[in-house]
């Protein structure tokens, strides 16, 4: 009799043992079918093309938009030239962002019908730490023996900008101060960093927390203030993520991510 009571007992325990382990496999379960269900874009990629001097805020928000609904963002971060010849031949990608004029380009291509404006491009003045050459105002670029470093002026957005900024101030004597221009803006940051010039121009959230470089406003009636501009594109394969995508870069998280990258938000 005794010995029944013993194992009547050990049947219980066993019983309790296996109802909680039931009971936590069908927790986890519930859980991983919530965890799925919140990410309505698993195992979907997208393709969004990108000035290169937008890359360190954009691989940020790509890395949001991926956590939150599980599309792998992939990007390919050029020159905007670069980027309008490479989508207008390959007819491939998803989003692009860039600047008003190229926005302006791709609907007159019918590459893209429309855009959304999210944050300000602002020019402006970068030299080396400690400024060297003591530059304190756009005419000190045009001043004899100042050494320049720009983006190129037919393929990047900043060396598009410096050129109509210096015609707009009617500096003459830039261009033979100039040692060299860039495929990227990225590269003007680099070359200043590494003290390779006495100036350069770069957009004010280039120079956001690069301790080596030091920023000198531009006034702004001499400057020519840009907008960074997301458009969806024509040739997309995945409208409904390219827009999601595009809905999340300019809601307030993806705002939230761009001002902790040293940009000003368009209201």
């Amino acid at each position: 009799m005794r010995n029944l009571k013993i194992w009547a007992v050990l049947l219980v325990g066993a019983l309790f043992i296996a109802t909680l382990c039931l009971a936590g496999c069908g927790t986890q379960n519930d859980g991983e079918q919530k965890q799925t269900e919140a990410l309505p874009y698993q195992g979907q990629s997208l393709l969004v093309y990108s000035g290169a001097g937008f890359s360190k805020a954009m691989d940020a928000v790509g890395a949001a938009f991926e956590e939150k609904y599980g599309a792998k963002v992939n990007f390919n971060y050029a020159g905007v030239g670069q980027l309008l010849s490479q989508m207008e031949i390959s007819k491939q990608g998803d989003v692009f962002f860039a600047g008003l004029r190229e926005m302006e380009i791709v609907e007159q291509k019918g590459i893209a019908d429309e855009y959304v404006s999210v944050v300000y491009h602002i020019p402006t003045i970068a030299v080396p730490k400690g400024n060297p050459a003591g530059i304190s105002s756009l005419e000190d670029l045009a001043r004899p023996g100042v050494k320049l470093i720009l983006g190129d002026d037919q393929s990047t957005m900043i060396g598009k900008k410096g050129a109509k900024i210096f015609e707009k101030s009617g500096l003459a004597g830039i261009e033979e101060n100039v040692v060299a221009r860039t495929a990227t803006v990225n590269e003007v940051v680099t070359k200043l960093s590494l003290k390779q010039a006495d100036a350069g121009l770069i957009f004010e959230d280039n120079g956001y927390g690069v301790k080596d470089l030091e920023i000198i406003p531009i006034p702004e009636e001499q400057n020519d203030v840009d907008l960074g501009a997301l458009c969806i594109l024509g040739f997309t394969k995945n409208a409904e993520l390219a827009q999601a995508f595009v809905d999340f870069a300019s809601s307030s998280e993806g705002e939230a991510i761009f001002i902790d990258h040293g940009f000003k938000i368009v209201e």
